[in-house]
């Protein structure tokens, strides 16, 4: 079900999520979360489809907020969708322009709420330098931006660590999940002969590469070579991990876009499963877990300035 609320208000909004709701017998009692997202028109499909899928995982209240027109009329306009049209969760859509949208956004939100449940802000493109300062992230425990999304991913991953605050989040990080899982598996298996060097390459495109050269230097303690490759080499993603040992080399190399080999001293090559994770499953796997991301945070501030205090010596 489909409601569309042309120049409202917040309070009308709520009245009528509250009768959306009767008449469609849904309610709101299931509901784990509330999931608000700051984004752009074209983009609003995409997110809300990404959004509906991770409500089957994750029952939420979904809150889409653009900022359209800044020389327009103030004006707010609404659509609520229920049922069918927004999977597990109700989603309502705000368009707000003018002087609607200029002033304290949080006053837009708080109205709509979901009453004592944890508040998720999504930034899919439309990112502020530091989420965590601005008024909608103030009010969140978690806060989830997307280098991906950004003109120079590199340089966007670079600064992470200079605003990061606890609750902070960013999706080139959750995109990583299966890699470490992969080579976390390697180094618990016979021969433990400790690490001595790692290599790590993977498309400019991919801000995600220079988040796992960070993690391997934090957690392994060794140099790690990492670079971007260009675009005629690699297009999307990362593309391979070597970790040098005693015994020999491990390497873990995509040979394409889903499968990546794993090659190891005296063992038949493997080919396994690496896909690139959906939007959809990285929301989802975010939204799993509310308390800070310790280990993201180290990884962003102690992990880069290890990779950026080598590269500095490197370099005189």
């Amino acid at each position: 079900m489909i409601v569309d609320l042309p120049d409202t208000t917040v309070s009308k909004i709520s009245r009528a999520l509250v009768s959306v709701r009767e008449e469609g017998g849904a309610v709101a009692l299931g509901r784990v979360l509330t999931l608000i997202i700051l984004t752009r028109e074209e983009a609003l499909e995409e997110v809300i489809e990404a959004a509906n899928d991770a409500s089957r995982e994750h029952p939420m209240r979904v809150i889409v907020l653009m900022i359209d027109g800044a020389d327009a009329d103030s004006r707010l306009d609404a659509q609520i969708r229920v049922g069918g049209d927004a999977g597990a969760s109700e989603v309502i859509t705000l368009r707000a322009f003018g002087e609607a949208g200029s002033s304290n956004l949080e006053s837009l939100v708080t109205g709509l709420l979901l009453p004592d449940a944890p508040v998720v802000v999504w930034w899919p493109n439309k990112t502020p330098e530091n989420p965590a300062t601005t008024s909608i992230g103030r009010i969140a425990q978690r806060r989830i931006t997307d280098a991906a999304t950004k003109p120079d991913p590199s340089a966007w991953v670079a600064d992470l660590g200079k605003n990061h605050a606890p609750g902070d989040t960013d999706l080139a990080w959750t995109r990583l999940t299966h890699w470490r899982e992969q080579l976390a598996a390697v180094l618990d298996q016979p021969p433990y002969d400790a690490v001595t060097g790692v290599e790590v390459r993977g498309a400019a495109s991919s801000p995600s590469t220079a988040l796992l050269a960070a993690w391997l230097r934090l957690m392994l303690d060794v140099p790690v070579d990492w670079r971007y490759l260009p675009e005629d080499e690699w297009t999307h993603g990362v593309k391979s991990v070597r970790l040098t040992r005693a015994d020999g080399e491990v390497l873990l190399a995509r040979s394409s876009p889903a499968i990546a080999c794993l090659t190891q001293p005296g063992q038949p090559e493997h080919d396994l499963a690496l896909p690139r994770r959906s939007l959809r499953e990285c929301l989802a796997e975010e939204l799993r877990r509310l308390d800070p991301d310790v280990l993201y945070g180290r990884v962003i501030t102690e992990g880069w300035e290890l990779l950026e205090s080598a590269t500095r010596e490197t370099h005189g």
